[in-house]
């Protein structure tokens, strides 16, 4: 029985720790098959965390500090929206300057707001909430009802992210674009629009996992406490070949890797922590070396569009 509370344990702690993985990998998706990389996830999810953390404080609510979140971080990704697809701009270098701009921006307002060696005030966060009967469940309730209303609602946007990109109008635009955006042009889909939705909608997923970064493993704001989940998410696009469903299982993988580093450094092993620090990059790695070639990205990745 010891072995198997262990391991329903186990399981809960990766879909907590896979969530903010989840929730902005599914906002790259769409981003992605449009022919974007947004490499400026990790700022934007760095002003998420802020913003959720402020939001509560200011409205004393963790749902309208997830919407402030959500709020700020679209206007992050509308910024670079307007760099990347209207000036056309090279996506990775405004991308890596987005995420200096969140690292400075969260830092000051963050010191401005809060100060510096003071007690942190007491804000609302997302508890734990056991969905009655499944979680008293043997096993299954422990490691999979038992979860804070953000997890449950990244599980439940997968199937949802996966219909629409697969199954509607919509997502086929997305995906055309992605692949070729002047035929788009031709049968009359404006695809500097599509774009910058798509991008909008990763600002605020990103917004929304940077949220759950402070206000659901945390209940407060550090400086840098996204800690590369931003690339990581990135990622795992590439690994979960760029499907909503394969997002959902590259972040538990890489989720499992964070909860494995956890449990090391409490069981207090002789493994040096820089090392079990390093393990969620690492096999992050590991499995890009491993997939990246099996994973094909859309055709006008990275490309600006300009009109003839």
């Amino acid at each position: 029985m010891e072995i198997l509370t262990s391991i329903a344990s186990f399981i809960a702690a990766d879909f907590r720790t896979a969530t903010p993985l989840i929730l902005a990998g599914m906002g790259l998706v769409f981003s992605s098959r449009a022919g974007i990389v947004n490499i400026g996830v990790e700022g934007m999810m760095l002003v998420g965390a802020l913003a959720g953390v402020a939001g509560s404080w200011w409205f004393g609510s963790a749902w309208y500090g997830a919407l402030f979140a959500m709020a700020m971080a679209s206007i992050i990704s509308l910024i670079f929206a307007y760099l990347s697809v209207t000036v056309k701009a090279d996506q990775i270098v405004i991308g890596a300057a987005i995420n200096i701009l969140g690292l400075g921006l969260t830092t000051t307002f963050a010191r401005t707001l809060f100060g510096l060696n003071t007690a942190p005030p007491a804000i609302d966060s997302f508890s734990i909430i056991a969905i009655p009967v499944l979680s008293q469940i043997p096993f299954i309730g422990q490691a999979f009802f038992r979860q804070n209303a953000l997890v449950y609602l990244a599980i439940i946007l997968v199937p949802i992210a996966s219909f629409i990109m697969f199954k509607t109008d919509i997502g086929l635009k997305v995906r055309a674009v992605g692949e070729h955006p002047k035929a788009c042009d031709t049968v009359g889909i404006n695809v500097y629009l599509v774009r910058y939705i798509t991008i909008l909608v990763s600002g605020l997923f990103s917004g929304l996992a940077g949220a759950y970064v402070s206000l659901g493993l945390l209940s407060f704001f550090t400086e840098n406490m996204v800690a590369g989940r931003g690339f990581m998410a990135l990622a795992a696009v590439v690994f979960g070949k760029y499907s909503p469903k394969g997002i959902l299982l590259a972040g538990l993988v890489f989720g499992a890797a964070e909860a494995i580093q956890f449990r090391l450094q409490a069981a207090g092993t002789a493994i040096p922590f820089q090392f079990l620090l390093m393990l969620p990059y690492a096999l992050t790695i590991f499995a890009l070396a491993g997939f990246v070639g099996k994973s094909r990205a859309p055709a006008a990745n990275a490309q600006p569009y300009e009109k003839d």
